[in-house]
């Protein structure tokens, strides 16, 4: 049997996290409700008491649950980061994800068996970045940004000292992993900051004579047509009026999907591969979940013949945003 790397799923609420492992997730991942975590969302995350709950759900059925404590503290607030990580601790999560190096020292030096992973937010795209942050803070396993080849990877994998997890599924971002400052500019809040983009209290929406639309701080980001689909207005993946007409000028919807390379995924090593989507629906969570775990089944025990079954595509294309999907910066051939 080859070894099949874990699936790493998304968890905003507590029947999220029960609809990733009973779908079959090795691992869930959430976030606490305060700005520690780049999916800061009204509704979203946990509290200290559902965070109890799902860590023994998953515990139960031999399931990992992983916390995000991605963003970035700010001197006047970096109490609220070490209490995110000493009620991580407490808990008995079986990792947390960070990206600041403060944070990882503290954790480090507070919680030596607190297992660590690197966050994508670090963005460490090379594998002497990943020996520093393991030699210094003690990492385990690192998220690797989606802006690298498959080339890149794969010599990133034979030479790293800890476990790589990559993204699988889930929308795209044109910035560097969230290291975006568009929100702010409207907004003054952003991901790495305050761990939102698009903050829900600047979000407006409004019915016109023209059609639905959306505003962002009053800003008009994107208006739609009768039965079209209105996605959650950010700037990114806004359209705008360019040479004349309206349409996606800085990033046009779609989201990332590994079926097709999944053998070259197991064959190179990967440890973990991981979907995106905190904020999305239990039903979401679910249908992303089944579909990945029935496709990684499959290739673990036959990888030379495994090809994409049709009603996997389709399941997942249908939760994608634009209903269509890429390889994203996988796909480069010259590199």
């Amino acid at each position: 049997m080859t070894r099949i790397p874990e699936l790493v799923c998304p968890a905003g609420a507590l029947p999220a996290l029960k609809a990733a492992v009973d779908n079959g997730a090795d691992a869930v991942y959430i976030g606490f409700r305060d700005d520690t975590n780049a999916r800061n969302f009204p509704g979203l995350n946990f509290g200290p008491d559902d965070a109890r709950k799902g860590v023994e759900y998953a515990h139960r059925a031999g399931k990992k649950v992983l916390l995000a404590v991605n963003t970035y503290p700010q001197p006047h607030n970096w109490p609220i980061w070490t209490a995110a990580v000493d009620r991580a601790a407490a808990l008995g999560l079986d990792a947390v994800i960070m990206a600041d190096p403060g944070l990882l020292r503290y954790a480090a030096s507070r919680h030596p068996d607190l297992r660590l992973h690197l966050s994508v937010q670090a963005s460490a795209t090379n594998h002497r970045a990943l020996e520093f942050y393991h030699q210094r803070f003690g990492i385990r396993r690192a998220v690797l940004p989606r802006v690298l080849s498959l080339q890149q990877l794969w010599h990133t994998i034979a030479h790293s000292p800890v476990e790589i997890e990559v993204f699988g599924y889930g929308s795209l971002c044109v910035m560097v992993e969230g290291r975006c400052a568009l929100s702010s500019y409207i907004t003054g809040r952003s991901p790495n900051g305050s761990g939102v983009c698009s903050p829900a209290e600047a979000v407006r929406w409004e019915e016109t004579p023209q059609g639905r639309q959306s505003r962002l701080n009053g800003v008009l980001i994107d208006r739609y047509g009768p039965g079209e689909a209105a996605g959650y207005p950010t700037l990114c993946k806004g359209r705008y009026h360019t040479e004349g007409r309206p349409y996606y000028a800085i990033e046009e919807p779609t989201s990332l999907n590994v079926l097709d390379i999944l053998p070259e995924l197991v064959q190179h090593g990967v440890a973990a591969i991981k979907v995106e989507g905190r904020q999305r629906s239990p039903a979401y969570v679910a249908s992303v979940t089944r579909a990945l775990r029935t496709a990684l089944d499959t290739c673990a025990a036959d990888p030379r013949r495994y090809q994409v079954r049709e009603e996997w595509a389709a399941a997942l294309d249908r939760l994608s945003e634009g209903q269509c999907h890429t390889l994203g910066a996988y796909h480069r051939p010259w590199q």
